[in-house]
This record gives C-alpha cells, sequence and structure tokens, in this order.
C-alpha cells in the first residue's frame, strides 16, 4: 500500500526552513536533497531499509547508471511521468544527459519541495523548466 499524500506533504513540509547541509537528514539542522526525503521516509514509513553511500555532488555528472534511481526502486514503486501528483518524489536531472540527482517531493500540481544549496529546505513552483527536467517518480509506501 502507498503511504496518504496528504501525509507526506505535511511531513515534507515540516522540514521547511530547514538549512542545507550536504549529506545530513535531520530536520531543523540541516540536509540535502536526499537528506529531505530520507527524513520524510524515516517519518512515514519508518526505518531507512539500508544505509546510503555516500555520492558526489556533481549535478552534470554522466554515467551508465541512474544510481539514485536504482536506490529508489529498492525501496519504493516507480510510476509514469503523467501520473504524478502530491506526496510523489521526483527525481531531476539537472542537464539533459546527465545522471538525475536532485530530489523534490510534489506538494501540488504545480509545487514542490526540496533541499537547494544556500536556501536549504524551501517550496516553490514547479515553473516549465524544473518540470522538463523531471526523470522519474516514486511513491511513498504506507508504514
Amino acid at each position: 500500500m502507498t503511504a496518504d499524500p496528504d501525509l507526506v506533504v505535511a511531513v515534507a513540509r515540516s522540514w521547511l526552513g530547514t538549512p542545507y547541509h550536504d549529506q545530513a537528514s535531520l530536520r531543523g539542522v540541516g540536509c540535502d536533497c536526499l537528506g529531505l526525503a530520507r527524513g520524510v521516509w524515516r517519518e512515514v514509513v519508518g526505518d531507512e531499509p539500508f544505509p546510503i553511500p555516500s555520492y558526489s555532488r556533481g549535478w552534470g555528472e554522466t554515467g551508465p547508471r541512474e544510481v539514485l534511481a536504482d536506490g529508489a526502486r529498492r525501496m519504493m514503486p516507480e510510476i509514469a511521468l503523467d501520473g504524478v501528483g502530491p506526496g510523489v518524489l521526483i527525481l531531476f536531472r539537472m542537464t539533459p544527459r546527465a545522471i538525475a540527482k536532485h530530489v523534490g517531493i510534489l506538494t501540488g500540481p504545480d509545487s514542490f519541495i526540496h533541499a537547494y544549496e544556500r536556501l536549504g529546505v524551501i517550496e516553490e513552483v514547479l515553473t516549465p523548466i524544473w518540470r522538463r527536467r523531471i526523470a522519474f517518480a516514486f511513491l511513498f509506501l504506507q508504514s
């Protein structure tokens, strides 16, 4: 069973204002985009099923494997991009041929929450520029 989207959005919003801190995942203390998703997972689903390895910060990184998407597939059902809605975890490709390296959570049809360097956890409009960068979408599970 998948988690209630309203619960996922409420938990994600409880992270708003958390400062940006690379590879951290503590609400109110610091997190990066993946740390935000990990924190929401812990609050909605429970303990993380496996440790998250360290990762590079290069948004333009290319390679043969979608490491972030592969990890998400191990713990979440993937959905088609045309089926996204509030409470869905989305992965972004920041440049056209790069692997997906940025994570957000949809809060409405045109808004999402993510952790952004220098800004921390924010909710913003899902502009056409952001929308065309979405590469993968996943549903949180029910605890």
